[in-house]
């Protein structure tokens, strides 16, 4: 098969979706790799590193669009790149639709068959493709609202640990999955107090058994988050509802419960946030205020740090890859666990959370390639 990887187009993003020592295990296994001229250099793998990989470098991403048949990237294509999609050519990515029906209207309209990386399962019912990234946004969540709350940042210039004599900062952490479990363990590293909120009583008492006093958990509810929100400093929003919008946990009017110069970092913003007043942000334009709350909504939270996440990536992502190369959607329909990754298939929706929060037809997976 021929594998093709352009450079990632979204702003400040600047993770591969393949690294060269990937490249390397499927030039091995007799694929052909093309890479777009410049990929990764941000994060040290140059040109010279994917050729002696054994990879094809091309000038365009267009030329690696019109040879591949199988596109593989990180974050979903942006609407110029979906132009240059094909019918039946496989799209390999990250995409969450739920919140994005002007994406999934066009990758419908080109009839590529769109794989998403964040609803691939596995046998127990993870979710192993969006973990790694999932861990990197979590831990990422508690570096960057410590950075946020200080002062010369619009915070209220609180410590997360503080100090012998002085309070810790007060961490609120809406969810407690991957992403919350890491963004709890790095809070409680720094020495904050830390308050988690879960509907599953089967996570809170493995959170108590882990962390003893040092946390304290709460089920979930609007009259326990709107209790303990007048005290919080931090606000992580972690709520995963795999492949579907996030539920909007904290809306407007609760921001006045709030301190001011207090923080919100929401890492379900690419299933469209779960503060209802939460929108897309960047890295190179990162928060903004509403009603005295700073704001952290960064899209693409792990692209702060591409060469970890690459890296953490390709080592989830890589023997799926193979196994399209390999077999291409035959991939699929001998693993039920990886169709469960199709969103898109020639037209049709084919992941029903995706269609019902979008309001488009279903289609089974099964059905769509047959």
């Amino acid at each position: 098969m021929i594998i093709g990887i352009p450079k990632e187009i979204k702003t400040d993003e600047f993770r591969v979706g393949l690294t060269p020592a990937s490249t390397r295990e499927l030039v091995l296994r007799g694929h052909q790799v093309l890479v777009e001229d410049g990929l990764g250099s941000g994060i040290g793998f140059g040109s010279d590193a994917y050729i002696q990989a054994g990879a094809i470098i091309e000038k365009t991403a267009a030329d690696v669009f019109a040879k591949a048949d199988m596109i593989v990237k990180v974050k979903e294509p942006q609407q110029n790149e979906i132009k240059m999609l094909r019918r039946d050519q496989i799209l390999f990515t990250y995409l969450h639709l739920a919140a994005d029906k002007a994406q999934a209207e066009a990758l419908m309209a080109c009839g590529v068959h769109a794989i998403a990386y964040e609803t691939v399962t596995d046998s127990n019912g993870q979710l192993p493709l969006l973990l790694p990234m999932s861990e990197v946004a979590g831990r990422l969540s508690i570096q960057v609202g410590a950075t946020c709350l200080e002062r010369f940042r619009g915070g209220r210039g609180v410590l997360l640990g503080g100090v012998p004599g002085v309070n810790p900062a007060t961490v609120l952490i809406l969810g407690c999955g991957v992403s919350g479990s890491h963004a709890l363990k790095m809070a409680v590293g720094m020495g904050a107090e830390c308050v988690v909120f879960e509907r599953s009583l089967k996570r809170l008492r493995e959170i108590e058994a882990e962390y003893g006093g040092r946390v304290i958990t709460q089920y979930s509810t609007q009259n326990n988050i709107e209790e303990w929100l007048p005290r919080a400093d931090l606000v992580i929003g972690a709520v995963l509802v795999p492949g579907r919008a996030a539920p909007k946990l904290v809306k407007r009017d609760q921001l006045a419960l709030m301190k001011k110069g207090a923080v919100v970092v929401d890492v379900a913003i690419d299933q469209g946030g779960c503060f209802e007043t939460s929108r897309p942000t960047t890295h190179s334009n990162s928060t903004y205020e509403v009603d005295g709350i700073i704001h952290y909504c960064v899209a693409n939270m792990p692209g702060a740090v591409a060469r970890t996440s690459s890296l953490a990536l390709n080592n989830a992502t890589l023997p799926y890859i193979m196994r399209l190369a390999d077999q291409g959607l035959n991939a699929l329909r001998q693993d039920s666990h990886f169709m469960a990754g199709l969103n898109i298939s020639q037209g049709h929706v084919t992941y029903k959370p995706v269609a019902d929060d979008l309001g488009l037809k279903y289609t089974a997976a099964e059905e769509a390639v047959l």
